[in-house]
């Protein structure tokens, strides 16, 4: 009985010094998702203007480019992954690494080859373990995002796009990462970058609106050049900060579960151990009675 519940008792310790960790994790996530959501608001506008803005001259203008048009044969798509550097946070990887696998067999099942460009220790290590190829890696900086990395993302997408398959390009660009709806849901995303889709087309004016009416200067095709980059650029970018936001909100949630988790098992534990306790007092009194009687039926 002695050693079962020390047992009991060290199980009662480990669970509480877990509690510490995971309840001290959730807590540096509660802070951090704060700055992130803020953001991943700060970005918007700013995202949204862009894209306005390559809708109008996608929209109002007949110029073929070649990031906005299609191409006649589609020979080999990029992906891109955003993951997260470390882990603690659900199934928040597992989540995105499932969509990029779908979208690879749907896109092999095209007759389209695949190349992977990966953000992200997690994405890079899933890869290299499967012993499995990829183009360029980016880690080290997915919890705090920087505008820095999404110029660098896009010019290496955009060089390998403009470049012909014959000589390794890709013919389009498919990004996969994680979109914050709240603090309990995070929904993979596929969103196709390149050749462009315009994601917030011009709507339609209402009864009191009027169309804007567009000039372009010098010429579509200079503005087309100076504005697709940056578009990329801040739809990549948003992506970086929707999944560094729905990543810290994973893992403040998969830290309280775990916390729940250790006062389940130190509940449980206590109770066994009191029970090994009674017991163990029990058969203490049931010996002493039991010595008690004999020296009584020896007198």
């Amino acid at each position: 009985m002695g050693a079962q519940l020390r047992v009991y008792r060290q199980k009662i310790k480990s669970a509480q010094t877990t509690k510490k960790i995971t309840r001290a994790m959730e807590l540096i996530a509660a802070s951090r998702i704060q700055k992130a959501q803020q953001r991943v608001a700060a970005s918007a506008p700013y995202s949204r203007a862009v894209t306005r803005a390559v809708s109008a001259v996608a929209t109002f203008s007949n110029v073929e480019h070649i990031l906005t048009t299609e191409p006649e044969k589609i020979e080999r798509a990029a992906i891109v992954i955003f993951s997260s550097d470390r882990g603690l946070a659900g199934a928040f990887n597992a989540n995105v690494l499932r969509e990029a696998e779908e979208l690879a067999a749907l896109l092999r099942s095209e007759g389209k080859d695949v190349v992977y460009f990966l953000v992200g220790r997690k994405a890079v290590g899933y890869f290299g373990f499967r012993q499995r190829k990829w183009e360029r890696e980016w880690t080290g900086g997915t919890d705090q995002p920087e505008f820095a990395t999404a110029q660098e993302i896009g010019q290496a997408l955009v060089e390998r796009f403009v470049q012909p398959a014959s000589e390794g390009g890709v013919d389009e660009i498919h990004i996969v990462y994680n979109r914050f709806v709240s603090m309990m849901t995070q929904v993979p995303e596929v969103v196709r970058l390149l050749p462009l889709e315009v994601v917030e087309g011009v709507e339609e004016p209402g009864e009191h609106e009027i169309l804007p009416l567009y000039e372009f200067e010098p010429e579509v095709d200079a503005v087309l050049d100076a504005l697709l980059p940056v578009y990329i650029e801040s739809r990549l970018f948003n992506a970086m900060l929707q999944s560094a936001a729905s990543k810290h909100a994973a893992t403040q949630k998969a830290m309280k579960s775990a916390s729940d988790n250790a006062d389940a098992l130190i509940r449980d534990y206590t109770r066994l151990a009191n029970n090994a306790r009674q017991a163990e007092i029990t058969q203490q009194i049931s010996e002493i009675v039991g010595g008690a009687d004999a020296l009584s039926s020896a007198n």
